[in-house]
């Protein structure tokens, strides 16, 4: 079974943007207070750009009742522009700890 059956789609792509981040981290000697930044960063793409492929979605739609239409309409944009506002927060962070 693919890794991303087995798991949310959230959590296959908080595990990656970690793996793929971790070594430059470590590269750049990254500070404790610019690494728990990265790990709100990757968060926040995680949850970003939620679809039809995330429980989230799902669970969205039976509980209020919607179409699959509605609820792409209301649902993805809200996952989208809690994740946007996200990374925006963290890039405005880490112009302070440098």
């Amino acid at each position: 079974m693919p890794p991303s059956c087995a798991f949310p789609r959230g959590t296959v792509a908080m595990i990656t943007g970690a793996s793929l981040t971790a070594p430059v981290a470590e590269l750049l000697g990254a500070s404790p207070q610019m690494l728990a930044l990265c790990t709100i960063a990757i968060a926040c793409g995680g949850t970003a750009f939620s679809h039809v492929n995330d429980s989230g979605f799902w669970m969205a739609n039976r509980y209020f009742g919607m179409s699959v239409s509605d609820t792409l309409k209301s649902w993805t944009v809200m996952k989208s522009i809690v994740g946007l506002t996200g990374l925006a927060i963290c890039l405005v962070i880490s112009l302070f700890i440098g």
